[in-house]
């Protein structure tokens, strides 16, 4: 049978989860939410400080303006998170993760509460009553999972379920450059709670429709390179999606298939989000800093994947996503 460790605190506590320790200690009622389009570090961070604060009796809502991912729905208490546009009822604290900024959320209405930031990307505006920035992070889960230590509850299956959840898939499956030996430490922390790897990384990976594969072949199927052949373009409308067969939102872990040719070093994949707008999203290998590209243009993340928001004609749009990513992937001889 599993065990359910409540691992020992840490000899020296940090003074920030201290005192977000002491705020949750104090307060009965949260709401917690993410950003935009959640992925399974929101999701997995979320769900992960839920289950902790229930278990300390209080009372918690999770509210995201995007659904969850689909393939995510069946992970414990995921198919309860509220879906809606502003944060309301009472509320005695708002826990955001993963937000530069209180409109990353999508939520209307938070500023009146107070906010306790939990980030690990750089650019942070932060907007809290309360800032907690870890940039050596893998993921905002190895976050959580400090605060559930902090806050004495034992590691649950489905706490642990959630936080290898979170650095599963903000680690592209262990592949960026984020993870040090704490990332490693945690998971098997949480494989000793009853965590199935297996399990948690087939339904992540494993359960596409056949829409999706379609839709996946035909972005790939216009996938263009760089004269050099190191930087792959994708691209996706609506249209490409209706003729594929598959939704607009069956895109998660496309953009990571063309780095698994050894020639190419860095990905960019433009989403249509309207008329003369495109949500971008960047993958790199190695060196190369994708993150820096995105924040340049009013977005972040981490230095091998990050995303933002352009506008302008897509010819233009791409031809300068290619040039900042080309002198990135230059930047590093590679």
């Amino acid at each position: 049978m599993p065990t359910t460790p409540t691992p020992a605190p840490t000899p020296t506590p940090d003074p920030i989860v201290e005192q977000i320790r002491h705020e949750i200690a104090t307060r009965g009622r949260f709401l917690i939410t993410s950003h935009l389009k959640p992925d399974g570090d929101s999701i997995g961070s979320q769900m992960a400080l839920a289950y902790a604060l229930r278990d300390l009796g209080k009372q918690v809502r999770v509210v995201n303006r995007d659904a969850p991912p689909p393939s995510l729905l069946m992970f414990p208490g995921v198919p309860d998170i509220q879906v809606g546009e502003t944060a309301e009822g009472p509320i005695d604290a708002v826990v955001v993760m993963e937000c530069g900024d209180l409109a990353r959320t999508g939520l209307r209405d938070l500023e009146r509460h107070f906010i306790i930031n939990i980030d690990h990307h750089p650019g942070n505006s932060h907007f809290g009553a309360i800032n907690w920035f870890d940039a050596g992070a893998a993921a905002c889960g190895e976050m959580i999972f400090e605060l559930v230590r902090r806050l004495g509850v034992p590691l649950s299956r489905e706490i642990a379920t959630h936080v290898y959840l979170a650095i599963l898939t903000d680690t592209g499956s262990f592949h960026y450059s984020s993870i040090s030996p704490r990332t490693f430490d945690i998971c098997r922390d949480a494989l000793e709670a009853g965590v199935d790897p297996v399990m948690v990384a087939r339904n992540v990976f494993d359960s596409n429709n056949l829409g999706r594969l379609k839709l996946f072949g035909a972005v790939l199927n216009s996938i263009e390179l760089d004269p050099t052949g190191r930087l792959a373009v994708i691209y996706l409308n609506r249209e490409m999606a209706r003729q594929a067969g598959g939704t607009y939102d069956d895109t998660e872990g496309l953009i990571n298939l063309p780095l698994t040719v050894r020639e190419i070093q860095a990905v960019v994949f433009f989403k249509e989000a309207a008329e003369g707008e495109y949500r971008v999203s960047m993958r790199s290998k190695d060196a190369i800093d994708v993150g820096a590209v995105a924040k340049g243009l009013g977005g972040g993340g981490h230095k091998n994947a990050s995303g933002c928001t352009v506008h302008g004609p897509y010819r233009d749009v791409r031809d300068r996503l290619v040039g900042l990513i080309t002198r990135a992937i230059d930047a590093t001889g590679a």
